[in-house]
């Protein structure tokens, strides 16, 4: 079963809806105890960093998730979702992100439309499984204000340049997300949704 983490705030019900377009259960829980029961996690979001960490911790999901994603659980970050897994953010300086991937979130540069809303093509740094069989060029739809700068860029799979480079596939061990919405991104965006749910659902 795929749990996709209900903290309050984000885009629940469209992920949930591709999922079972692709023929994969999946439920939208507040339970912290089903978190840790889950084959995987998805964690999606549009909305306020500092909001979605205090929902997050009025709902007692700050430790399932850590204890969950720490044990090797996959999990999925989409949007907000995947700037949550960092440590801190510009957007809301006093808040500390789930610090599961080393680095930050910083805002878009101002020379840049914000936010930046609309269909961006991707660029892969790596080839990896979930990755491998989207061509690069392939165009994917975005709705954000901030963007990801991760310590190590050992982790970042794919780019895209909104008159500036930005990390939007991140990889480490277990842990994947991504900046664009796949639910929203036709073709290639449900592809890489269902190249990760077949290889985290036993």
């Amino acid at each position: 079963m795929i749990v996709i983490v209900d903290y309050g705030i984000g885009n629940l019900h469209s992920v949930s809806k591709a999922l079972e377009k692709l023929g994969f259960k999946n439920q939208i829980s507040q339970d912290p105890d089903l978190v840790e029961k889950a084959h995987a996690l998805i964690l999606p979001g549009v909305g306020s960093f500092g909001e979605a960490m205090e929902q997050m911790e009025k709902n007692n999901f700050i430790e399932a998730i850590c204890n969950s994603v720490q044990k090797g659980k996959p999990i999925l970050g989409i949007c907000l979702g995947l700037q949550l897994l960092f440590e801190k953010s510009q957007e809301s300086t006093k808040k500390k992100g789930l610090s599961l991937i080393k680095g930050e979130v910083r805002k878009l540069p101002p020379t840049n439309k914000v936010p930046h809303m609309g269909w961006n093509k991707i660029l892969f740094t790596k080839k990896k499984a979930l990755s491998g069989l989207i061509p690069d060029g392939r165009f994917f739809y975005f709705a954000h204000s901030y963007y990801v700068i991760p310590e190590s860029k050992e982790c970042i799979v794919g780019i895209s340049n909104y008159n500036v480079v930005i990390p939007v596939i991140i990889n480490q061990d277990n842990i994947w997300g991504v900046q664009f919405h796949p639910e929203k991104s036709s073709k290639w965006g449900i592809h890489f949704l269902e190249t990760w749910a077949k290889r985290v659902i036993p």
